[in-house]
């Protein structure tokens, strides 16, 4: 038999099979899977999976094997730093729910998120929420974001979770797409989705008055049909956005302002740090690409070199 992964609790998984019923179903033995992945986790939330019934009265079974996937997602391991871990498989597209207070996303974090996106070819989205609460500071900082990243080439959307009138145009971009949801722990992802798909109740928590930090809701991977189509794939709140597997010399293609001026570069093994004719760090004197943006590529290539 063969169904969709919809839930992963670490050793049981929820699986969709065609006919729509779910099974609980875990892997036992060696499991078949053509792609070469190192990771803590050999099945994930949006894989199909080839499977087999062991107790119907219960719908037990036994996963087999994983069809090759489309594309997957991938960070660092929350539990080893030296291991992968698939977020999800088989999405069309990445939002990163982010918010500017209450609490304070970092572009730096956005960046790493966008970077893993980038190198694993699946469109990435901002979605700032909690705008009804920014104070003058925080307005200009919205701009700010808007501003670069729109630059780069990304969409960003403002929301306000709780309420659904500012929620159209994104839900006109889930439609029919299956849509991982990342974030920190507190930014209102789990709200969203309960807005968007009425029903699921999935649990909410406040953010923590003394630390300014979210708390964990979402526990493990879970996927939600949209009442109109498409998929939200809701993963854990993260701290932090680890990249694993990435050379220093090949970081700037997945900057897209950057990419599209890498031509320039007097060397083509140019690294854009202190290369004379360099065409990026002309880029960004000229203010064509954000210092902010440059800031945060030395930072993530700083620490693919200390990881190595």
């Amino acid at each position: 038999m063969q169904g969709k992964v919809y839930k992963s609790t670490g050793s049981w998984y929820s699986v969709r099979a065609e006919d729509g019923k779910f099974w609980n179903a875990r892997i036992k033995g060696k499991l078949k899977i053509d792609e070469e992945i190192s990771s803590t986790n050999p099945v994930a939330v949006g894989d199909v999976v080839l499977f087999e019934p062991e107790d119907e009265a219960v719908m037990t079974a036994i996963i087999s094997g994983v069809v090759p996937r489309n594309n997957y997602m991938v960070r660092v391991s929350p539990h080893n730093p030296t291991q992968k871990h698939i977020i999800a498989a088989n999405v069309d597209q990445a939002i990163l729910v982010a918010s500017i207070a209450d609490p304070r996303t970092s572009t730096g974090f956005i960046d790493r998120f966008f970077v893993t996106a980038e190198a694993y070819h699946i469109p990435a989205i901002l979605v700032v929420n909690k705008i009804d609460i920014l104070k003058p500071k925080n307005a200009v900082t919205l701009e700010w974001w808007q501003d670069i990243y729109e630059k780069a080439g990304y969409e960003l959307f403002t929301v306000v979770a709780k309420q659904p009138d500012t929620l159209a145009a994104l839900k006109e971009k889930l439609n029919g797409k299956t849509t991982l949801f990342s974030g920190h722990s507190g930014v209102g992802k789990s709200t969203l989705v309960n807005q968007l798909i009425p029903g699921i109740d999935i649990k909410t928590k406040v953010v923590s008055g003394w630390s300014g930090k979210g708390q964990h809701t979402t526990t493990f991977a879970e996927m939600f049909d949209l009442p109109d189509g498409g998929c939200i794939i809701d993963t854990p709140g993260v701290k932090e956005f680890g990249l694993i597997d990435f050379d220093q010399e090949e970081l700037s293609q997945y900057f897209p302002e950057m990419r599209s001026v890498l031509s320039g570069c007097k060397f083509n093994n140019c690294l854009h740090i202190n290369e004379p004719g360099c065409a990026v760090k002309q880029a960004v004197a000229d203010e064509k690409i954000p210092e902010e943006r440059y800031i945060n590529y030395l930072s993530i290539y700083d620490s693919i070199e200390k990881k190595w």
